[in-house]
């Protein structure tokens, strides 16, 4: 009697496959029985109704005593043999016993309320040897099989990865609770998740319809599994049920002959999902209930080690309010230990925002939330309770200064919060004198120059304080936190002696708060030499980073190592699909927006490039955008960079200059200066637009000093251009032609493509006002067009070709009159096309193309005529990906 395998289409061919034989007349006839095997609700009529459809014959659908009515093939087909009248099943025996040629007959049944375990005729049966047996047995579904079902149900759009595990995890598997979730969920908001389904009726009455064929004396064992709602042994289900040894034994007998409970492999029994239990848990009488979560508490809390998150809910089930705190700490500082502090952060918001606790308690689990909070990812709730805390005029200083360092962390990081959580960091050192290991901490903290409230002269007297105190503490992992930072300081400040402190951090260390604060401070250095140019060593230290970071259970960092990794893309010209996977990070982090910036900065960045003006000034600058004043202030010289070339390229001198203006002085009271390399080129340029050649003097020589003696390479080939910028523009040209191919070599070798083509053409265009020999210049700007097309920078392709045929050869020049290009867009229009699709107005258009807009205006009538499309948006879709 094999057993059919394989996947769920497979074994239904192969079940088709066997039953064919029969009813084919051409063949010799030879029966086949067929038992489709399967608990209640996986699924069984579903199947052989499609078996039924799928093969030949004369079908009779009939009763268990059902019998052949002629002599040709013949399809008998019983359904549900576990509930057939004893004479029906006599006459299935008898016919079975004795099967006329071409029958093939179908049994279904459910093999947990058979009469007799796995005779689903009876003691009785014995198949001839002519009589072919097949049985099928129909298990749980797999998550794939759950996920597709999902996306029959729901669309593609509400069945995530996620929704899928946890139909699969609630359901067990069992199709008919699956299909039946699926139904509630369908009927529901696509905000109302999982958890507020409740249990489908359907397994509500079958859970509880079993329980109760369980005899009363017996019942506490089916009780006391929905308790533990795990599958358990038989000796702890007794314990729990209070039924020690026999009685234990009886009463689980009788609960698995009731189907109420079913064995889960490995000697341990339960229920087949956890909607079951919870129905049973749901009809249990409340002081029963109790007396069951008691002894299931203590059952727990002699095992080792402790499953003290478990302990937590049954103490809490019983009203047992100190053991539940005392087991909630446990399981927190448990998952801090092994790196889950974002389980920690759940357990513990729970718990203080659940009622009253006590003040001593209160204040301990408050430390341990916080502490764990500033390695997870942005909570408000946490953000909550420890405001509430910190505001308790009657916590002492150190515990109020311990609390308050976290929650100045957690603002300035996961909120984005940057000066209010300084300010809470700066009242933390006041509370923690004496504290040396906290203190050394909130010193470290205060010591990371990103934010723009102190210069980087105090963040350097911050952490030499803060490397102090920790030497004094003998804390490792204090030590590794300062550690770590210092590196950040030096790095950012173009330090060479930045580098062997890196191979210092203690990657090895056996305390996993050490690994945590190491993986931190590698994905920070990482960031650091982003804005230095050194991208190869940003990937490394990436690399290694957010794998230590996943493996210790430091979210935040490892969140932090891929939005830095968004930035080496854009910087390197890694642009193919960067923008879907800029917004992706985006949606994923985007209720902490300081972990978003990245993100949202090179999304502006690459707008800008395709000309796409409105989207990059929305990325920038829009509600979501950081805050230019307050945010990190490596990002605001960057963006403030874009902003400037934006307005130069609407002819906005005077908001350019505005712009440079206050973006300078930012950065002049950092004194960051590796910083300024996405800022100076276009900020000396607008003041010079402006009129103010003095001021853009001064500038470039203050950035020039800035950088002496630093290990900044982006910064320096920035420098260069910032020269180029201001020897063009005070009509010394073969200088500025040089420096901007000096820049351009510099920027190749990095590798940065973009900013290489930028300063290429910038050579390029000096050379051609004055040099007699145009061809070098002009392959110049014909090799940053291609790097601008590949790219993807729609704009500036746009710009230098538009420089390009102003400079072109006569030789190479088209022949007087207009060639006829048809129904084909000519160049000029598909230009055209392109930046008008991009999002620019015509008058912008005229600007980057040196046309006039009525000129602007024919093209784009043409383009539109000619592609069929009706509005400049649907151009994109028409010019392919280089246009949108």
């Amino acid at each position: 009697m094999p057993d059919s395998a394989g996947s769920a289409e497979d074994a239904e061919a192969i079940l088709r496959g066997r039953l064919a034989p029969a009813l084919d007349p051409r063949g010799d006839g030879r029966p086949v029985l067929l038992l489709v095997e399967g608990a209640a609700g996986t699924g069984k009529t579903r199947l052989v109704e499609r078996l039924v459809e799928a093969v030949a014959g004369t079908v009779h659908r009939t009763a268990p005593g059902g019998s052949p009515a002629g002599d040709g093939p013949e399809l008998l087909v019983a359904e549900d043999v576990h509930r057939a009248p004893a004479e029906d099943v006599a006459r299935l025996r008898a016919l079975l016993a004795d099967p006329p040629p071409h029958l093939a007959c179908i049994l279904s049944y459910r093999p947990e309320e058979l009469a007799v375990p796995g005779l689903p005729l009876g003691p009785d049966t014995d198949f001839p040897a002519r009589l072919a047996v097949v049985r099928h047995v129909l298990g749980p579904l797999g998550v794939a099989e759950v996920r597709r079902a999902a996306l029959a149900a729901l669309g593609a759009d509400r069945c995530t990865p996620d929704l899928a595990a946890g139909l699969h995890r609630l359901s067990g598997g069992v199709a008919q609770t699956v299909a039946d979730l699926l139904d509630l969920l369908a009927g529901q908001p696509s905000a109302v998740g999982l958890d507020r389904l409740g249990t489908p009726p359907r397994l509500d009455v079958l859970t509880l319809r079993r329980t109760a064929a369980v005899p009363e004396e017996h019942r506490r064992i089916v009780h006391a599994a929905a308790v533990l709602d795990e599958p358990a042994t038989s000796h702890d289900l007794g314990m729990v049920a209070g039924l020690p040894g026999r009685s234990g034994a009886d009463a689980l007998a009788a609960a698995l002959r009731a189907a109420a409970l079913e064995e889960r492999g490995d000697g341990r029994y339960g229920f087949g999902s956890p909607l079951a239990a919870a129905a049973v848990r749901r009809a249990t009488a409340g002081p029963v209930r109790e007396a069951l979560h008691r002894r299931a508490a203590k059952l727990l809390a002699r095992r080792q080690p402790v499953p003290w998150e478990r302990v937590a809910v049954h103490r809490r089930a019983c009203g047992d309010e100190r053991g539940w705190l005392v087991a909630v700490e446990r399981a927190a500082g448990r998952f801090e230990e092994a790196g889950g502090q974002q389980h920690a952060v759940e357990l513990l918001e729970s718990a203080l925002a659940t009622g009253p606790v006590p003040e001593q308690a209160r204040s301990r689990l408050a430390r341990l939330l916080a502490r764990c909070a500033v390695v997870g990812l942005r909570s408000d709730e946490t953000l909550k309770v420890l405001r509430h805390i910190v505001a308790d005029p009657g916590l002492p200083p150190a515990v109020r200064g311990e609390i308050r360092l976290d929650l100045g962390l957690l603002l300035c990081n996961q909120m984005g919060e940057v000066m209010e959580g300084r300010d809470e960091l700066a009242r933390a050192v006041d509370d923690l004198a004496g504290e040396p290991v906290p203190l050394a901490r909130a010193m470290s903290a205060l010591a990371m120059p990103y934010g723009p409230d102190a210069s980087f002269a105090e963040n350097v007297a911050w952490i030499e304080r803060a490397v102090a105190v920790a030497e004094e503490s003998g804390d490792p992992v204090v030590r590794a936190a300062v550690a770590a930072n210092r590196v950040s300081v030096l790095l950012n400040g173009g330090d060479p002696a930045a580098w062997p402190l890196i191979e210092r951090l203690p990657r090895d260390s056996d305390l996993i708060g050490c690994r945590q604060q190491t993986s931190r401070g590698l994905c920070n250095a990482a960031d650091a030499v982003v804005w230095l140019g050194h991208y190869e060593k940003s990937r490394d230290l990436l690399a290694e980073g957010v794998t230590l970071a996943a493996r210790s259970g430091a979210v935040y960092a490892e969140q932090t190592g891929r939005g830095c990794a968004l930035v080496v893309d854009w910087a390197t010209g890694r642009w193919a699909g960067l923008a879907e996977r800029c917004r992706a990070f985006v949606d994923e982090s985007g209720d902490m927006p300081y972990l978003a910036s990245d993100a949202r900065m090179v999304l502006g960045l690459l707008a800008l490039a395709r000309g796409d003006w409105a989207d990059a000034l929305d990325r920038l600058t829009g509600p979501e955008a950081a805050d230019l004043d307050t945010g990190p202030v490596p990002i605001s010289a960057t963006v403030s960079g874009a902003l400037i070339r934006l307005a130069l390229a609407h002819d906005d001198v005077a908001g350019a200059a505005a712009e440079a203006a206050v973006a300078w002085q930012r950065l002049r009271a950092k004194g960051i200066w590796a910083w300024a390399a996405e800022l100076a080129p276009w900020a000396v340029e607008a003041t010079l637009r402006a009129g103010d050649t003095a001021a853009a003097s001064a500038m470039t020589a203050e950035f020039a000093a800035g950088l002496d003696g630093r290990d900044a390479p982006s910064a320096d080939a920035a420098l260069e251009w910032t020269r180029g910028v201001l020897a063009e523009h005070t009509g010394r040209t073969t200088e500025a032609a040089a420096r901007y191919e000096s820049s351009a070599a510099a920027y190749r070798s990095l590798p940065r493509p973009y900013h290489a083509a930028l300063t290429a053409a910038g050579a390029a265009r000096c050379a051609l006002g004055g040099a007699q020999d145009s061809g070098p210049a002009v392959a110049l700007l014909t090799d940053s067009a291609a790097v601008f097309d590949a790219l993807g920078a729609t704009w500036d392709a746009a710009r230098t070709r538009a420089e390009l045929r102003h400079h072109q050869p006569a030789a190479e020049r088209r022949p007087p009159g207009r060639p006829a290009y048809g129904d084909a867009l000519s160049p000029r229009e598909e230009e055209v096309a392109e930046l008008a699709a991009a999002g620019m107005s015509n008058r912008e258009i005229a600007a980057t193309l040196h046309l006039s807009p009525r000129t602007v205006e024919q093209h784009v009538a043409r383009a539109l005529q000619k592609t069929g499309v009706h509005s400049r948006q649907q151009l994109g879709r028409v010019l392919g990906p280089a246009s949108h």
